[in-house]
Parts: structure tokens; C-alpha cells; sequence
């Protein structure tokens, strides 16, 4: 099981981004690979930091990692969030700037050049109901910033490869060093020596590519998840950015959702509801078959359990809860007005509620308890 990020970094919930920021800063340079060389556990744990301040530093990211765990960022599908997908490179691209001027600018593992990145892609993806309750796979065609073929580059004579460059400042505190991206480059450490006619003025030609997403049950509107590596090249020895996808979540014709629970109106006829009738509830995964007592009341919910979006965490499914409906008829004939007129001082049709009948408020009360 994945370590809670709060706990990674070693601070609480209610931390501010101040404080998550000083955390990561003091678990990066105890595990810094410059201060631990070869050592694959602190290699582990620098990235688990890293994971867990680029999570927690984003405040939309937080706010869903706060309501819905690791799972709101499946590593293991391949979306942001498992370290496993993230090397040091992304790492120091990312987030090299928070160290200042120590360990050799934190450029890259050991000092070395800093790789660029590219820019991210953002789409958004519609799912149905059904595809939001099963998980789905989906192939999306975009369009990709690629180096072209044929294209070289040299190394920046401005860095010397390195990315960036180096600025010394006095301080009332001493002599300070820093890093900053090198102007000339963008950060690749190289800049374009041979393009081709096609390409553009940094060696890049747009490019289609079908991406292949795996999306897990139980994501909401409004989610984004991220395919690593599937964004923009960026120029010389560079990592692709990331396709950002966002969720959209299609009206359904019949179900309502909220959170992991469905709503379902039904409607039955005044004869229906007197003498009990069964009837077909339209669910996610197909219908099911429901009974109605005899004598049932309009407002009565009934609940079917598990029927429900599954827990984007893996703690079960939501149930669908269908709403009774007696359908009171506007008009009738003379034979059916009679009838009930017939029976107006009748104490079998007067109101009477037992006290298991609860109120329209009590059952509100109950459907979000």
C-alpha cells in the first residue's frame, strides 16, 4: 500500500503551502542522490518526496487527493501521481528551482546537464454513466510537437550544456549562488544547429498519435488525469511534457448521480400503488427487477444496495435509490369520478400514517446520513 503523502513529508493536513514547500525542500536534500550516491533507498524515498510536493503543492491536486486518496491519481494506470512513472529528470525539471545554488544547482542527477521538458496537451474526455460505473479504455487521437527527422542541435555555448546558468549576489549574508534557466536555450542545454524545411524555428513538426487512456471506475466531473510523457517534445536532449485529461460526465437519461449514490424516480399508477405491483428499475448495469408492497406511499425511497458507482478508492459501491411517485390522474370519467366520490367519507382511503412512516424531512435527513 502506497504511504500517505502528509505522512512522507512529515507534516499535517492543515499545513499550508509554505510549510509543505520547507518539508520537501528538508526531504529532498536529506536524500539528494549528490548526498547519497548509489543509494537506491534514498533514491526511493527523494522520489516519493518529490511525488508527494507535486501533489500537495498544486491546490486542485490536493483537494482531490484529500477526497479521494492515491486513487484520484492511479500510478498505476499510468496517470499522474505513481513515482514510479516519474524519473529524476521530470524531477529536477520540475522542481529544481526550489533548492537554490546547492548541490550543483540540483541540475540533474550528479550535477549533470538539465533535460528540458515540454509543455503539457490538455483534452477532455465525456463518459456516460455506464463508462463512469464500469471504467473504460479510450483512444484519443492528438496532435503532438515532435523534433523532426533529420534535425540536430548543438550544445549552448551560453550554459555549456548545463541548462542554466550560474549568479552569485552579495547579501548581508554573504556571497549567495543560484541557478537560473539558461536564457539562451530554455533549459535543453542545446540549441538548433541543422533544420528541416518543415519544421519550425525550434526543429518541430506536428505530429498525430492515437493515446490509449485507462480510465478507472468511479471518476467525477471535473477530475483530470495525466498520461505521462504524452505531451509536447521540447528542442534538443528533452522529456516529453504530459497529456492532461479532463472528465466530463454525460447527463444520464433516467439516474441522477451524487457522489457514489444514484437517484432513480419512479412513477406508478393510483392502482399500482393500492394493489402492489413489480416493476423494472433502469440501473447502470442493465434493469432490475423491484416489488412494490401493497398500499405503498408516494415518497417512500427504497434502497438498492451496491447498485451505485464504485469508490474511485476501492471501498465499495454507491446504491441507487429510487423514489415512489404515485401518479394521481388530472382528469376522469363520469364512471371513475363517481367511484371515488362514492368513497370520499370512506376511513379505508382517509390519511392515517403509522410512526414507521417517516416525514419528507426525516427521509431527506436519512438519504444524506
Amino acid at each position: 500500500m502506497k504511504k500517505d503523502f502528509y505522512e512522507i513529508l512529515g507534516i499535517s493536513k492543515g499545513a499550508d503551502a509554505a510549510a509543505i514547500k520547507k518539508a520537501y525542500r528538508k526531504k529532498a536534500i536529506e536524500f539528494h542522490p549528490d548526498k547519497n550516491p548509489g543509494d537506491k533507498t534514498a533514491e526511493e524515498k527523494f522520489k516519493e518526496a518529490a511525488e508527494a510536493y507535486e501533489i500537495l503543492s498544486d491546490p486542485a491536486k490536493k483537494q482531490k487527493y484529500d477526497q479521494y486518496g492515491h486513487q484520484a491519481f492511479d500510478g498505476s494506470g499510468g496517470f499522474g501521481g505513481g513515482h514510479g512513472g516519474m524519473n529524476m529528470d521530470d524531477i529536477f525539471s520540475q522542481f529544481g528551482d526550489i533548492f537554490g545554488g546547492g548541490f550543483g544547482g540540483f541540475g540533474g542527477g550528479g550535477g549533470g546537464p538539465r533535460r528540458a521538458k515540454g509543455s503539457n496537451l490538455r483534452i477532455k474526455v465525456k463518459l456516460t454513466l455506464e463508462e463512469i460505473a464500469n471504467g473504460v479504455e479510450k483512444k484519443v487521437k492528438v496532435k503532438r510537437k515532435v523534433q523532426a527527422p533529420g534535425v540536430s542541435y548543438k550544445t549552448c555555448s551560453t550554459c555549456n550544456g548545463q541548462g542554466q546558468v550560474m549568479r552569485v549576489t552579495n547579501t548581508i549574508l554573504g556571497r549567495m549562488q543560484s541557478a537560473t534557466t539558461c536564457p539562451a536555450c530554455g533549459g535543453s542545454g542545446q540549441i538548433l544547429d541543422k533544420k528541416p524545411s518543415e519544421a519550425d524555428s525550434q526543429g518541430m513538426i506536428l505530429e498525430d498519435e492515437t493515446v490509449s487512456i485507462k480510465i478507472p471506475a468511479g471518476v467525477v466531473d471535473g477530475m483530470q488525469l495525466k498520461v505521462s510523457g504524452k505531451g509536447n517534445d521540447a528542442p534538443g536532449n528533452s522529456v516529453p511534457g504530459d497529456l492532461i485529461v479532463a472528465i466530463e460526465e454525460l447527463e444520464h437519461e433516467y439516474l441522477k448521480r451524487e457522489g457514489e449514490n444514484l437517484h432513480y424516480d419512479l412513477y406508478v399508477s393510483f392502482p399500482e400503488a393500492v394493489l402492489g405491483v413489480s416493476k423494472d428499475i433502469e440501473a447502470v448495469n442493465g434493469k432490475v427487477r423491484i416489488k412494490l408492497e401493497e398500499g405503498i406511499q408516494s415518497g417512500k425511497i427504497l434502497r438498492l444496495k451496491g447498485k451505485g458507482i464504485p469508490s474511485i478508492n476501492g471501498y465499495g459501491n454507491g446504491d441507487l435509490l429510487v423514489h415512489v411517485n404515485v401518479w394521481t390522474p388530472k382528469t376522469l370519467n363520469k364512471e371513475q369520478k363517481q367511484f371515488f366520490e362514492k368513497h370520499l367519507d370512506d376511513e379505508n382511503f382517509n390519511p392515517n400514517p403509522e410512526k414507521s412512516d417517516k416525514s419528507f424531512f426525516e427521509k431527506v435527513k436519512d438519504m444524506f446520513s
